[in-house]
């Protein structure tokens, strides 16, 4: 998996401004699943500080969305779920880098020193992504995620200016485990979702005509079925099943 690089600052939006720039801050409040939306949404809740109650007429904003793995610890169920992503966990300690989660852009209308707005994130249950697989590997807790920001800031009290929204901008969240389960229960209710080729498909689906088979979880049951390995035979004199030991008779002795 390709490390991704960070930004110098950290966390925090406190970061000094660039004379010129837009004096913004930024930080998440929260988080909920969607339950309208056509797929898999989460929404976070920006609040958004324009330094000295300055006035911004728009801002089109950029964020990218990373999980820093490396911020909350593992439960050894955990830990082996994301071996794929990480490796053992003896090599954490170099391989724990951030994952790239989204990358999203917003238009925030105008507003005077504070404003609060939805960030729509569209997200997916597709399992060959990074950052699905670790998800679905969290058993519970908070995932640590940082908000990198962006964009344009359209400001000025007596007339307009456009300004860049300076590139070290970020905010941290920890998003609970519950509302990513939440959000996946809602679209994929007790089942999961897995990507194929379209040849892999059409084998399958020949698979499925040829033994009669009534839904896609037969034809998987089938297969894994097929491809289990045949019970070990009883060792030598050791009684079978459901046999019938022979009752033993005589006398014992005085």
């Amino acid at each position: 998996m390709t490390a991704i690089p960070s930004r110098p600052a950290e966390a925090g939006t406190t970061a000094t401004a660039t004379p010129g720039t837009a004096e913004l801050a930024f930080a998440c409040t929260g988080v909920r699943a969607d339950p309208y939306a056509a797929g898999p949404t989460l929404v976070f809740r920006l609040r958004i500080t324009a330094a000295g109650g300055a006035r911004v007429h728009a801002l089109a904003l950029r964020c990218q969305i990373r999980i820093e793995p490396a911020r909350r610890g593992y439960g050894p169920a955990e830990a082996e779920g994301l071996a794929d992503l990480f490796g053992e966990r003896s090599r954490w300690g170099t391989s724990l880098k951030p994952v790239q989660f989204a990358q999203v852009q917003a238009m925030v209308p105008s507003f005077t020193g504070e404003t609060e707005t939805d960030l729509v994130v569209p997200c997916t249950y597709d399992m060959d992504i990074a950052a699905t697989r670790y998800f679905q590997a969290l058993a519970d807790g908070e995932v640590p995620l940082l908000m990198l920001f962006s964009g344009t800031a359209f400001t000025g009290d007596g007339g307009f200016r456009v300004e860049p929204v300076p590139w070290d901008r970020e905010a941290a969240y920890r998003m609970p485990v519950a509302v990513w389960r939440e959000m996946v229960e809602q679209h994929f209710p007790g089942c999961g979702w897995l990507r194929l080729p379209h040849d892999t498909m059409d084998e399958l689906l020949a698979f499925r005509s040829r033994n009669a088979l009534a839904s896609w979880e037969a034809t998987v049951r089938a297969l894994l079925d097929a491809a289990a390995p045949p019970p070990q035979p009883p060792p030598p004199g050791a009684p079978r099943p459901g046999a019938v030991l022979p009752r033993r008779t005589g006398r014992s002795a005085p």
